[in-house]
């Protein structure tokens, strides 16, 4: 296996750091003067801009340090932090994701324009001494002791130090750029020349340094390696240099203050720990290892059924043992695959900031269920239907401030995003409280394009799925943010492709609510496997409810209703020898799975349960992608095909027989 490339590994780690800088960013805007925040985003700018020059991305560096050094004043009290420079940073770190990804293009104007920007908030927060040119960090105020101060720094780094990045001369040229300072190297560790590693470091230094800068200047040089390094700063009195104490030896730890030890501590602690605890695995290698498990899934039912049908104990004996840990290992490997919901909701803070500026309306974005874990393909594919979702929600849905106001409505407008796990799904909602979907509007819109007939009668859910046929739009105007009818398109063929499905709600005045229903994965499933005539189908385990058995008196009893009395209260059911046109005669004793999605249940008539079976999901071809009854196959024990129900379009069958034989009572 060939070791990853340090481009691709710096790439993967600075896309890292622009979110963390674009999180802190947008925590800022909450609260300004939160020091924290402040602090979290200069040190995401030192290490991209250090990490940058150190690969190679010297564009990148360049125009980050300006970024820095706007937050480094702010940091250090010279302007205070404002929501202009806030948005001017996050515009300049939009531009820092390009200089990543293309760092020899033309971006030179772009640069310009976004610094002038980055100049001007800073001029505009307040300076009483602005410089010339954002370019150029205004130099920090002397403390309060004034005057040129003389500090000894002795330090040593890791062994290691270079193979994980650290370059030592660039800490002694970042020192030198604080005044005038006196270097000597201590080579005393150096081993023999035969046992010497090019690569390691076994120097020491003893600097001598003399500027008006403060102490925070100087700890700031090793700020990203003061985790493992020995480091003893002391000042040393200029009037009395004679008085300097001999030099001690070299500490094991940083040197800091009684009062700032613990915390510095366990800091260190917690990031050592945080360090060694993750491991970074390429997505390409755990699909690769998903597509090996379903592969030992299936040889596993293969042995399983091997094994029931000989007399050997000892067969059958390994045959239980090795299905176990194959179900071990489907787990765990399932879970490797699970990521909150929270990598995919974060995305949508930095749209709706833009969105609230853009459109002039204020936007409370409020996020639930974060913790919520799906599989990595479904997080993936669900950020594009989400952005069309919120976006539809900000243009269409909410109201001007002052409308809101006239209507009695809080000039704020609020956009919930949750997202909550129900059986086998889980079910990701997005939710505006503004003026909600007109349905006349829709409803002509409709008949204009031809959709409906004029007139015809339709139940209100119906009435607003139409909403994401192809083409369909109620916007007057095309804006920048929607009005083409493309967006609710791509929602809905995305969310049927990762066979879910969209439930829309609406109250004129109140907002609207779009509820997404996902599969938690779509590799391996629990299934139900049943027999219909000749053919074997397999149920998500996860739909069911409970199996009834219907037997052919009562079944003969039911034509004409199909409907089964379940706790007092009457069921649909389907029977899928008629839908799947088996011509076979019912089995003596059919059974019926009563399967539900949410609070709508249906029954589904069988010949036979066999028993609950590991589904490999295997995708359907071209020529049935357009058939809804199925979401996928799977390979039984015995080489044949199983086709994998889809449990949302039969419930829907269901309810819609149910409503036509109100309908005709």
């Amino acid at each position: 296996m060939s070791n990853p490339d340090p481009i691709s590994v710096f790439r993967t780690e600075a896309a890292e750091l622009l979110e963390q800088i674009e999180s802190g960013l947008l925590d800022l805007t909450r609260s300004l003067d939160d020091r924290d925040q402040i602090d979290a985003v200069f040190r995401g700018l030192h290490t991209l801009k250090g990490s940058g020059a150190m690969f190679g991305f010297e564009a990148l560096a360049a125009f980050t340090h300006h970024c820095e050094t706007a937050f480094d004043r702010v940091r250090k009290g010279d302007v205070p932090a404002t929501h202009e420079l806030v948005s001017a940073v996050l515009s300049a770190q939009d531009h820092m994701r390009a200089l990543l990804e293309t760092p020899n293009g033309d971006h030179d104007a772009m640069s310009a324009s976004l610094l002038d920007n980055l100049h001007r908030a800073v001029n505009g927060a307040g300076s009483p001494a602005p410089a010339a040119s954002v370019t150029v960090a205004t130099a920090p105020v002397a403390e309060a002791s004034g005057g040129m101060r003389e500090w000894r720094i002795r330090f040593s780094l890791p062994v290691n130090a270079m193979t994980n990045g650290t370059n030592p001369l660039g800490l002694l040229d970042e020192m030198r750029d604080l005044g005038e300072c006196r270097i000597v190297a201590d080579a005393a560790k150096v081993p023999e020349l035969a046992e010497l590693d090019p690569r390691d470091i076994h120097l020491s230094w003893d600097v001598t340094l003399k500027t008006d800068k403060p102490r925070s200047d100087i700890e700031d040089v090793f700020i990203f390696v003061m985790d493992d390094m020995e480091l003893e700063i002391t000042e040393i009195a200029i009037e009395a240099p004679a008085a300097t104490p001999e030099p001690a030896p070299l500490p094991k730890a940083v040197v800091v203050t009684e009062r700032e030890a613990p915390a510095v501590q366990a800091a260190n602690d917690s990031r050592q720990a945080k360090s060694a605890e993750n491991v970074r695995v390429p997505a390409e290698r755990l699909d690769e290892m998903m597509d090996r498990v379903g592969e030992l899934v299936i040889a596993q039912s293969r042995l399983t059924q091997l094994a029931g049908a000989a007399a050997d104990l000892g067969l059958r004996s390994v045959s239980e043992e090795i299905e176990r840990l194959s179900g071990e290992l489907r787990d765990t490997m399932m879970v490797l695959r699970m990521m909150p919901v929270a990598s995919l909701f974060s995305r949508f803070r930095r749209l709706v900031h833009d969105l609230s500026r853009e459109t002039g309306k204020e936007i409370e974005l409020i996020t639930e269920g974060e913790s919520t874990e799906v599989d990595k393909t479904v997080i993936d594919r669900l950020a594009d239907p989400l952005v069309h979702l919120v976006r539809n929600s900000i243009d269409h849905g909410l109201e001007k401030p002052e409308e809101r106001i006239a209507a009695g409505k809080d000039a704020k407008g609020k956009v919930l995003l949750s997202a909550h796990q129900t059986g086998g799904e889980v079910i990701i909602t997005i939710k505006d409280d503004g003026r909600g979907i007109n349905r006349e509007r829709v409803r002509a819109k409709a008949e204009a394009s031809g959709l409906i007939q004029p007139g015809q009668a339709l139940s209100d859910p119906e009435l607003l799925q139409l909403i994401f046929q192809p083409g369909f739009s109620t916007a007057q105007q095309v804006t920048n943010l929607s009005g083409r009818g493309v967006g609710m398109d791509v929602v809905k063929k995305t969310v049927e492709a990762l066979r879910g499905a969209i439930d829309i709600t609406s109250k004129p005045g109140d907002g609207s609510e779009v509820s997404l229903r996902i599969p938690l994965t779509l590799a391996i499933i629990d299934g139900l496997l049943v027999r219909v005539g000749e053919g074997c189908y397999v149920i998500p385990l996860s739909a069911v409810e409970e199996c009834l058995e219907l037997s052919l008196e009562d079944d003969l009893r039911s034509r004409g209703r199909s409907f089964i009395s379940l706790r007092d209260s009457l069921v649909p059911f389907l029977r899928l020898r008629e839908l799947f046109r088996t011509g076979t005669q019912p089995d003596p004793h059919q059974k019926v799975v009563v399967i539900s999605t949410g609070s709508e249940r249906v029954g589904l008539v069988v010949d036979q349960i066999i028993g609950d079976h590991q589904t490999v999901i295997k995708s359907m071809s071209k020529l049935h992608h357009d058939v809804a009854t199925f979401s996928g196959a799977t390979i039984l024990g015995d080489g044949s095909v199983a086709l994998i129900l889809d449990v949302t379009h039969l419930v829907a069958a269901g309810q819609h027989q149910e409503a036509q034989m109100r309908a005709a009572g």
